[in-house]
């Protein structure tokens, strides 16, 4: 069933940033260039897995973007990318993120205290950067009804959905042994 996006994962390089092993695929980097067919795996299981009962789909760029949008085609709900830079609008959000190996920050715009919404990221490994997105989007008074990622690196998944306040949904899990990419279903 993703047999694609399997293979596509375990042919990926393996890179070491501050001791931190980094996994270079389209998937979760935009390089190499994007099989389609990956793209549709990706897609098509989370249309499987998800209800998408929201009125908004957010997404943070850069790679959760082709995932948002076409879920947003297929199934006709808007959605809104949460940007690394400010532009500075009236009710704009800003969140302060940390991941494993970087911080920064990052800006919602044009979401709507009641609003519904479904999370939709490429990756999840210890929750940093969806747990400060999760508070803000809730802080501003706004449902999370789902949370998929494409990727789950998380050692520990029902920690990290524990710790989110809701449960994690995903595609594929991935794992690093030995220096050797391990997928699991």
């Amino acid at each position: 069933m993703l047999e694609r996006t399997e293979s596509s994962l375990k042919s990926s390089p393996i890179i070491m940033k501050n001791g931190y092993p980094y996994v270079v695929n389209p998937i979760l980097d935009g390089v190499p260039r994007m099989d389609p067919e990956v793209l549709r795996e990706i897609t098509d299981r989370m249309l499987e897995i998800c209800d998408f009962d929201c009125d908004l789909i957010l997404a943070p760029e850069a790679m959760a973007i082709p995932f948002a949008s076409i879920i947003s085609l297929k199934k006709n709900i808007p959605y809104a990318i949460i940007r690394k830079r400010s532009y500075g609008f009236e009710d704009e959000i800003r969140i302060d993120k940390s991941t494993g190996y970087s911080s920064n920050s990052m800006f919602i715009n044009d979401i709507k205290p009641g609003e519904k919404v479904v999370l939709i990221d490429d990756v999840i490994s210890t929750g940093g950067t969806l747990k400060s997105i999760v508070d803000a989007v809730r802080g501003h008074g706004c449902k999370i009804t789902e949370l998929v990622v494409a990727v789950n690196k998380s050692t520990n998944l029902e920690k990290v959905s524990e710790m989110l306040g809701i449960n994690v949904k995903y595609v594929i899990g991935l794992d690093i042994v030995d220096e050797q990419i391990i997928c699991k279903h």
